[in-house]
């Protein structure tokens, strides 16, 4: 049984081209037109370059005279470009009391809208505690205050719901 070469990520770079005909674009950018990969590679060779295979799906493959470290150092810093640029929403809970005070209100309403300025999404929950359970609107009626005050700078992602002992309601930027 023959072992198995490594697979490379990446196009395919001088010898690994192995197509009869490629169309070619030298270090300057300019068009040469259709020629065999073997041509090709010697004019890359010739000036102390790469040649690289840019479209293999295309008919013939395009590949272009390159150096091929300086291409992979490109790539390189693009991805890690990409990466930087990234936001990671995450979900971060705030949790509150269908008999909250004002004061904490206030506070817990600070925190939720820093939260969504940073551009997270916001879980309520209104935790039940005892008899409070009999008394399901009054945790409504704080949710929906919350989410009317919060209106301009966020949309409902689930409206309150209720499970088990807690009532929950999810809310994103806009």
């Amino acid at each position: 049984m023959p072992a198995q070469l490594p697979t490379r990520d990446g196009p395919r770079v001088n010898e690994d081209i192995r197509v009869p005909q490629v169309r070619l674009i030298d270090q300057d950018g300019e068009m040469i037109g259709v020629m065999t990969a073997r041509d090709a590679l010697l004019r890359a060779y010739e000036v102390g370059l790469d040649l690289l295979e840019i479209s293999p799906n295309a008919v013939p493959p395009v590949c272009k005279i390159t150096d091929y470290g300086k291409y992979k150092y490109e790539q390189q810093k693009k991805a890690n470009e990409a990466r930087k640029r990234q936001k990671v929403v995450e979900l971060k809970e705030i949790k509150v009391r269908p008999n909250i005070d004002d004061h904490d209100y206030g506070v817990k309403m600070r925190q939720m809208k820093d939260f969504i300025a940073e551009g997270d999404k916001v879980k309520v929950t209104l935790r039940f505690r005892g008899r409070e359970m009999a008394h399901q609107d009054l945790g409504l009626k704080v949710l929906d205050r919350i989410r009317t005050e919060l209106a301009e700078a966020t949309k409902v992602e689930s409206m309150p719901r209720l499970e088990n002992r807690q009532m929950i309601m999810v809310l994103a930027p806009k």
